[in-house]
């Protein structure tokens, strides 16, 4: 019997949960990838369509990151599949996975809030058997998701253990392709804001506006050294990027919309408005008061280190996947003792 015993529990150390999905945005792929299991994305040739670039040789990725051929896909056992865009959901799990390999326990992952209108877009994603994962409850809010129970896991970064040092008596804005992203992302409040205090914007697609990208390793030391972050960004789910400057503690300043509304006190751990000017007084501020920023982005970091931990992140999509899988098991077990299968 205890040898029974000890090859169950073997089994269950052994056992690594192993599934599939698309690389869609680098930064929340490495940071899911700090989770107890194995991530297969596919890879094609040109790496130039959207999802199958492979691991890529921006991020650090461990060695549970697995490219896959997309042509090899179907021949590859999964327990779970991962959705992260409607392509993927729509047209890619037709063309890559097999017919089996789309009854697997799914999860459609929705990074971002509505882009049409705010309140009243239904979300395209209506199957009862798939499980639907926001990544903000702002996102979680807006969207129409008709019938269907949805589940909020919050960001989590890495803590570097970078120090905010704050001599470069500049802001910091970061955000990729912000002058054809227009209104949306704040182009008119960074060009506004930029008249009046010294701001340097970093991401790729900048151009002429910015300094371009720094890879997301470097990119923590990179910003740590900066007086505050500035966050212009009128609509899109909370970024990355505000996660990981709140970590280091660099105080942000951002436009009271959205999910950061949540995320930062005003005058305690930063500085949020919904009135540029307020905005653009309190980076004067800090610009001339060291001693403030310090002050302010400390208490971010706290706040970070409780909301963003990564532990809790890769515990919760350890959880998730579990329970997919578990469900589904559960499920094929009941239609079997009723005889249908």
């Amino acid at each position: 019997m205890l040898l029974v015993y000890f090859l169950i529990f073997h089994s269950l150390i052994l056992f690594t949960m192993k599934f599939f999905t698309w690389h869609i945005h680098g930064s929340y792929l490495f940071f899911l990838s700090q989770g107890n299991y194995d991530i297969y994305i596919p890879v094609t040739e040109t790496k130039k369509e959207e999802g199958y670039y492979g691991r890529g040789e921006t991020f650090p990725f461990g060695k549970n990151v697995i490219e896959v051929p997309a042509s090899e896909v179907k021949n590859i056992e999964f327990d779970c599949i991962l959705f992260q865009t409607n392509k993927n959901y729509l047209v890619d799990q037709y063309q890559i996975l097999s017919e089996e390999q789309r009854k697997l326990p799914r999860i459609y992952l929705e990074h971002d809030p509505p882009w049409q209108h705010p309140t009243n877009t239904k979300h395209i994603m209506q199957d009862e058997e798939i499980t639907f994962v926001h990544v903000t409850h702002f996102n979680q809010l807006m969207w129409d998701n008709g019938d269907i129970r949805t589940k909020v896991i919050e960001h989590g970064v890495i803590d570097r253990e970078v120090q905010f040092t704050g001599e470069i008596e500049r802001g910091i804005v970061v955000i990729n392709n912000l002058p054809s992203r227009g209104r949306l992302l704040g182009l008119d409040l960074f060009l506004e804001a930029r008249k009046h205090v010294p701001l340097d914007l970093v991401g790729m697609g900048t151009g002429e506006l910015g300094l371009g990208e720094v890879l997301h390793p470097n990119l923590p030391s990179f910003v740590s050294r900066y007086r505050f972050f500035f966050n212009p960004i009128r609509w899109t789910s909370l970024g990355l990027a505000i996660c990981e400057a709140m970590m280091i503690g660099i105080p942000v300043v951002g436009m009271a919309t959205t999910e950061l509304s949540s995320v930062i006190q005003n005058e305690r751990s930063g500085f949020i408005h919904t009135d540029l000017n307020y905005l653009i007084e309190k980076m004067k501020l800090l610009l001339n008061n060291k001693e403030l920023a310090v002050q302010l982005g400390a208490e971010g970091k706290r706040t970070a280190q409780e909301r963003f931990n990564i532990k809790r992140f890769a515990q919760e999509w350890e959880e998730l996947f579990e329970k997919a899988i578990h469900k589904q098991s559960q499920g094929r077990k009941q239609i079997i003792s009723a005889g249908m299968l």
